[in-house]
């Protein structure tokens, strides 16, 4: 169901005033564009008059100066006439479209150009009553109404005021002469043209930012239309780890045959797998080249054991890589040392074997750092985190050389001479 007016308190997301956009839905004040087209012409008129008067003076002058051979010349007469329509028709489009192009600005001013044929298709709802009914009681209907009243109070008050004033010089007019008469009704009519441009452009200072507001206001959004909204932009979140965890996945899988070429395989004991690799001359540090959780964990293990790859248990230092470890990324540094001690009794292991030295007995657990084992608490983790973060800042701050190296240094290549 959808959201009720009151629900929507939201302002409008960018895409969906794009949207609006695209239907034609834009601001647009008709009485700024009156007041323009009105204002407009009068001052055009005002300011080309002088010129038109002059025009037509002068054709009618050359035109209607005939004489009785020219009247009775049919061909003659038809140029004449096509002369003055001419002259006529140039100095109308002239105005026409000085007034046109004022009227298209004006209808740009409030919502910017748009090309759409959208309003243009056949909608079916537009004939419906129910929704026609609707729409008198909303905001801008109300404010269409205030503004028609207010519009009709003024105009008929400064009309009453115009007329007392002016009514009794109206009876003086037949004792003036004709010129003086015709300039007396030429002001009135200035007078009155003015007056009536004042409330419009009182009424159009008002319109135009009220468009912009009841726009804005109806195309409020509700919490759960942001919401929605923002699921079909930016995907569900919940279908987005989904898709995550199912690409992380199917990347492990992918990652079995590189379980043979790994050093060791730690594992937890049946839950967790990762498979490290270490080559001195070309890695910086090791590498988790498979990981895998469950039944993948013991594919990982079982093909480790196939091709005599060492499985080592040690849950806390397989479930802080399988936690912190990108496939075919360095390991954090923060588990160098940890890795460091397994690498050194996973080469005692394979030098005893090949008959270069005793046996090692069980191996130590390692040292995993707090908060890197993700079955520590969060307050843990949170506290360690923060304490590798000052750390990082204050190594970074003391030498701007690469912090981690000190720390592979001093456990990384000192496996191979343990």
């Amino acid at each position: 169901m959808e959201s009720s007016s009151q629900d929507r308190n939201l302002p409008a997301s960018q895409r969906k005033l794009q949207r609006a956009r695209d239907d034609g839905q834009v601001p647009r004040s008709r009485d700024f564009s009156h007041l323009a087209v009105l204002g407009g012409g009068a001052v055009t008129l005002v300011m080309v008059a002088p010129w038109i008067y002059e025009a037509l003076r002068e054709s009618l002058a050359r035109h209607l100066s005939l004489s009785a051979s020219d009247v009775r010349d049919p061909g003659f007469m038809l140029d004449h006439l096509h002369t003055m329509v001419l002259t006529g028709a140039g100095i109308s489009l002239g105005v026409a479209v000085i007034i046109v192009a004022i009227a298209v600005l004006s209808t740009l001013a409030g919502g910017g150009w748009v090309w759409t044929t959208k309003p243009l298709a056949p909608d079916f709802s537009r004939v419906n009553p129910l929704k026609g009914l609707q729409g008198l009681f909303t905001k801008k209907k109300l404010a269409d109404v205030i503004k028609l009243a207010f519009i009709a109070f003024f105009v008929l008050t400064l009309a009453a005021v115009f007329i007392y004033y002016t009514l009794p010089s109206v009876a003086t007019l037949v004792l003036q002469p004709s010129t003086a008469g015709i300039e007396r009704m030429l002001n009135w009519l200035v007078m009155g043209c003015s007056l009536l441009l004042g409330v419009i452009l009182l009424v159009a200072l008002i319109d135009l930012p009220l468009q912009i507001f009841l726009h804005k206001s109806e195309l409020k959004m509700s919490l759960q239309e942001m919401k929605d909204e923002h699921k079909d932009t930016d995907g569900n979140p919940q279908m987005k780890s989904r898709r995550r965890q199912k690409q992380r996945e199917l990347a492990q899988r992918q990652s079995l045959p590189k379980v043979p070429q790994a050093d060791f395989v730690l594992m937890n004991p049946t839950h967790y797998a990762v498979a490290v690799k270490y080559e001195e001359k070309s890695m910086a540090a090791p590498r988790v080249v498979s990981k895998g959780a469950d039944l993948l964990a013991m594919k990982i293990r079982d093909l480790a054991k196939a091709h005599q790859v060492p499985v080592i248990q040690s849950p806390v230092l397989a479930r802080a890589l399988f936690a912190h470890a990108e496939l075919d990324q360095d390991i954090p540094s923060t588990l160098y040392t940890a890795v460091a001690q397994v690498l050194a009794y996973v080469y005692r292991l394979k030098a005893a074997l090949q008959g270069r030295g005793q046996m090692p007995g069980d191996m130590p657990q390692p040292v995993v750092p707090p908060g890197m084992d993700p079955h520590d608490s969060r307050a843990a983790q949170a506290a360690y985190a923060a304490s590798v973060a000052a750390k990082a800042k204050a190594a970074s701050a003391k030498a701007p050389g690469d912090a981690t190296g000190v720390a592979r240094t001093e456990s990384i290549s000192s496996v191979r001479a343990t």
